[in-house]
């Protein structure tokens, strides 16, 4: 099967993971990355980063498809952005899922989410654009994951929880089942949710 190329947006230590998962998955050629201006010339993972976001017009006229590789942690706005800005210039964003990944048949995952290493994706899960469920991550049946959210690594989100669009779930953290987070939220690492909870991004 002839392999797509894509471009991915995003020069730190969170593209280094979602090439490794590109690499694995094996359907795409990844052309370059796009990254600040002082970064040009340099390369993650032996892909080299060609430009800056003021090139994707130009870039979008030979390369119809782009990820998102930048993360989320306290300030989802910038990822937010870059999607919309995908979306205005017609790109293609792909689904990515990790081979080393469970999910279920049952689940949703949408356009420019990933699914990364050891994550556990349970039935009937929906999965909303732009969004990371990262390393070893559970999200139990039911769930839903509002677009633009960050289920960071271990973080376990137990059955019927509803986490907010642009949310942020710390590493570690534990949602207990029905809890529903609303958006923006901000979930330290380690902490435990029992009831339903707004916690204003910093």
């Amino acid at each position: 099967m002839k392999k797509e190329s894509i471009i991915l947006i995003g020069a730190g230590g969170h593209a280094s993971a979602c090439i490794d998962i590109i690499n694995d998955i094996n359907e795409f050629n990844i052309v370059g990355i796009i990254g600040l201006k002082n970064e040009v010339g340099l390369s993650i993972n032996n892909i080299e980063i060609i430009g800056t976001d003021s090139d994707l017009p130009i870039i979008r006229n030979k390369i119809s498809k782009a990820f998102i590789t930048i993360g989320q942690i306290q300030n989802f706005k910038l990822r937010s952005k870059i999607f919309n800005k995908l979306v205005d210039l017609k790109f293609s964003i792909p689904t990515l899922i990790s081979k080393q990944s469970l999910v279920s048949k049952t689940s949703y995952v949408e356009r420019g989410s990933i699914i990364m290493n050891g994550a556990l994706i349970g039935a009937n899960v929906k999965i909303g654009e732009n969004c990371i469920i990262n390393t070893g991550a559970i999200i139990e049946h039911g769930t839903c994951i509002e677009e633009g959210s960050h289920i960071s690594t271990g973080a376990i989100i137990n059955g019927d929880c509803k986490i907010g669009r642009n949310s942020f779930i710390g590493s570690g953290a534990l949602v207990k089942q029905g809890t529903s987070i609303l958006p923006e939220s901000f979930i330290k690492m380690g902490e435990i949710i029992k009831s339903n909870l707004v916690k204003d991004q910093t």
